[in-house]
């Protein structure tokens, strides 16, 4: 039989699959044979690390009725065997709440608690997992400190007179919000150094605007101008002293700005108990790591404050640009929440975060605390790469979105759940460790320490060189003899140089099998199985090995799982055969908050769009789908009239986020304008009495004629016009053929011919006679 590439690929996957059957029916069959038995452990530990139901029995005279048993096996099962509770090592995974005060109504008060628990202990075992909540609850009236970061570069000139009166306005709008806010201003240009900045002529370096007859200041990295403050008429007054200044090159150094407002915390005047602001301010992009090296600068950005007694940047020409890693670990740290308000063309920028889009003539930033404070994402501190952490949220209406650590679209005094599950991968070196989880921009966490049950208690009464090991051959440690180096059996009875050939039976699984599965050598009637490249291999028969499992792109259970005798064991968050499918789904989530834009499904973490004509990573591209509108008469059927569709199929919820608000004393009005459009609006009046009218933005206009549809519908008339009038010829020239025909023969009936000949008709046969002819 020949097979082509293909199909020896095919069969290959076949065989793989069988193989893998066959081994768990092997299994299967073989009596007390299970995930604890089958791994030949020899030690407490070993088993532990084997499975979360493996137990251990360190009774020292366990099994010694005369048949083999394993001391590491299901708990159920040890029980039966006679194993005694008091000698059974068998830890359990657990949770304690520690500290757990409830979440804060108001700001107002004492302390404030926005996360619930805030402390809590867990203890797991090898591959086990935990699950618990937080609780997460944005509280009113809290306190906010806005630090305004801006760039000073001569671009930004009609910005920083804009600014003068924007102070008023952001402490206005901010009102909304909380009663308790602060203030704060600094500036930035870039770094003091060629070829960031003008050096020559010499009055340059005074004046950068010397080129374009205007007087400006000299350049700077960056300045600290203004500490927080209540005093909004403080703001007003230090931005109205500033001027701009000019740099040579088009990139600015609002990065090292960005560092040095975060990480000076003492002259910023950033509060503990406040929700933390940075607004950064330009119309250009920024420079980034390595960047210095343009100018000379190789030492790496350290992340520390060095602002000198005039809060000026001291370090611009000795250190680069931070990261972006840095600047993200150092904004988590000192919980900043950090808004790009910038221009369009800013595309750097646009792809980092731009939540406040700007024009090139003035700054608007409205709702600045509504855009921030509408989302929760929790954020992760000290984990260790040892533990798995999977996340599920209960967002609004109670929806459960699995696989995401965020939620978006609430109001302030909102409350949203997560479920966490926590897996311990594997055995760390440390006993215990302790990690957080904190939302972004929120000084409170939840602590969470993670105890390690790696270990057994009965190895602290282990006895070195007992004379329970063939006098003193080994450590009699958990019921069992740990043989010195040259010792095998069970208590370490049997030399390696002892050597009987009647011993092999024992190292043979069937009478026709190979020897300890020919990955080990038999010695004294054990299987000692060898070292492998690759991993482990243990076992009775060396039949097992971590390493012979399912990979993906390369990777043994694309290295999110366990190798366990040929299965992969998929860590939490992760399933699939050979673990390659993710249960997240927060990489589905379209820009409005939908899963797959509410046209499909998320598997794997990718969207199978379901819709017919949707495409796209999270199916928002939909030609042939109904519009906005469409969509959103079905959620006010489902959301404010419960009926219709979405209810129908129970997917209102799921589908439908919007806030439906329903104004009993609104007055519905529509008129027609000059142009003969319909505009509507609606008039209703506030407590105070002032009228509030909410207007529809477009009007609804009769629509012209169209031109190309006009004149294919005259061209189509002409021609049909033409055509009828082909047919109507057509018809009256039969009729009057068929009238002519008939004519025709009713005359030829009647005629009568007489018989006559044809006086022009010569016949064929013609004589002539010869008249000088006289015979013979």
């Amino acid at each position: 039989l020949m097979l082509f590439p293909r199909h020896k690929q095919i069969w290959s996957c076949y065989y793989c699959v069988l193989s893998h059957f066959l081994s768990f029916f092997f299994f299967c069959l073989i009596p007390g044979s299970n995930i604890c038995t089958s791994r030949g452990v020899t030690t407490c530990r070993q088993c532990l690390a084997v499975d979360p139901s493996c137990a251990w029995c360190s009774q020292e005279d366990f099994g010694k009725g005369g048949s083999s048993v394993s001391r590491c096996d299901l708990k159920t099962s040890l029980e039966k065997l006679g194993c005694r509770s008091d000698s059974m090592e068998f830890p359990l995974s657990s949770v304690q709440i520690i500290q757990d005060a409830s979440l804060s109504d108001k700001a107002s008060g004492g302390t404030v608690t926005q996360i619930r628990p805030q402390k809590m202990r867990m203890v797991l075992r090898p591959g086990d997992s935990k699950r618990f909540t937080v609780s997460v609850k944005q509280v009113e009236d809290y306190p906010v400190d806005l630090y305004y970061l801006m760039d000073l570069s001569y671009s930004m000139k009609d910005d920083l007179a804009k600014l003068v009166t924007l102070g008023s306005e952001l402490a206005q709008t901010m009102g909304k919000i909380t009663s308790n806010l602060r203030m704060g201003f600094g500036a930035f240009v870039d770094k003091t150094m060629s070829p960031y900045m003008y050096l020559t002529p010499p009055d340059a370096i005074t004046n950068p605007c010397f080129g374009i007859d205007e007087k400006c200041e000299a350049q700077f990295g960056f300045k600290h101008v203004l500490p927080l403050t209540e005093r909004v008429a403080r703001f007003t007054e230090e931005v109205s002293k500033q001027r701009v200044s000019r740099n040579r090159d088009s990139p600015e150094g609002g990065f090292d700005a960005i560092m040095q407002a975060v990480v000076c915390k003492d002259q910023i005047g950033w509060r503990p108990d406040a929700s933390h602001l940075l607004v950064f301010t330009t119309d250009a992009k920024t420079h980034i790591a390595l960047d210095g090296r343009i100018a000379g600068i190789v030492q790496p950005n350290d992340g520390l404050c060095h602002l000198d007694s005039s809060n000026i940047y001291n370090k611009t020409t000795v250190l680069d640009y931070p990261s972006l890693a840095l600047m993200t670990e150092k904004m988590s740290e000192n919980n900043i929440n950090l808004i790009f308000a910038v221009t369009s063309f800013v595309v750097p920028l646009d792809i980092f975060k731009v939540l406040f889009p700007i024009s090139s003539s003035n700054v608007f930033i409205l709702c600045l605390g509504q855009k921030i404070r509408s989302k929760v994402e929790l954020d992760l501190v000290d984990v260790p790469e040892d533990l798995n952490l999977a996340f599920n949220a209960t967002c609004l209406n109670g929806e459960l979105i699995q696989g995401v650590r965020s939620c978006s679209g609430l109001k302030i005094g909102d409350t949203v759940s997560f479920s966490v599950e926590v897996q311990l991968r594997s055995c760390p070196k440390e006993k215990s460790r302790t990690f957080k989880i904190k939302p972004l921009g929120f000084k409170d966490s939840l602590e969470v320490t993670v105890d390690f049950a790696c270990n057994c208690d009965c190895e602290a009464s282990a006895q070195p060189d007992s004379a329970l090991c063939s006098q003193g051959n080994g450590t009699f440690e958990c019921g069992v003899c740990q043989c010195h180096p040259g010792r095998l059996g069970p208590h370490c009875e049997c030399s390696v140089e002892d050597y009987s050939p009647s011993d092999d039976a024992n190292c043979i699984p069937k009478a026709d099998g190979p020897m300890c599965s020919r990955r080990g050598d038999c010695l004294c009637g054990q299987c000692s199985c060898h070292g492998n490249d690759f991993g482990q291999v243990w076992g009775r028969y060396c039949e097992c090995d971590d390493f012979n499992c399912l990979r993906y792109k390369g990777a043994l259970c694309s290295d999110h799982g366990k190798c366990n005798c040929g299965f992969c064991q998929c860590d939490v968050g992760w399933k699939g055969e050979n673990c390659n499918c993710t249960t997240r789904t927060d990489t589905c989530m379209s820009s409005i908050g939908l899963l797959c834009s509410g046209r499909g499904t998320c598997e794997c973490g990718v969207c199978q769009c379901t819709q017919p004509g949707a495409y796209g990573t999270t199916c928002e591209k939909c030609p042939t789908c109904p519009d906005s509108c469409t969509i959103k008469q079905q959620c006010v059927e489902c959301q404010h009239f419960k009926r219709g569709q979405y209810i129908e199929e129970n997917s209102c919820n799921q589908i439908c986020r919007d806030e439906i608000r329903v104004d009993s004393n609104g007055v519905n009005c529509s008129y027609k304008d000059e142009n003969d459009c319909v505009q509507h609006f609606q008039y209703s009046e506030d407590e105070s009495g002032k009228s509030i009218l909410h207007v529809v933005k477009e009007p609804v206009c009769p629509e012209g004629p169209d031109v190309l549809v006009v004149s294919l519908a005259v061209a189509g008339a002409i021609l049909l016009l033409g055509l009828v009038g082909l047919l109507i010829w057509k018809l009256l020239i039969t009729i009057h053929d068929r009238r002519e025909f008939v004519k025709f023969e009713e005359e030829r009936a009647k005629a009568k011919w007489d018989t006559a000949h044809n006086p022009l008709y010569k016949g064929a046969t013609s004589t002539f006679t010869n008249v000088t002819y006289r015979g013979n």
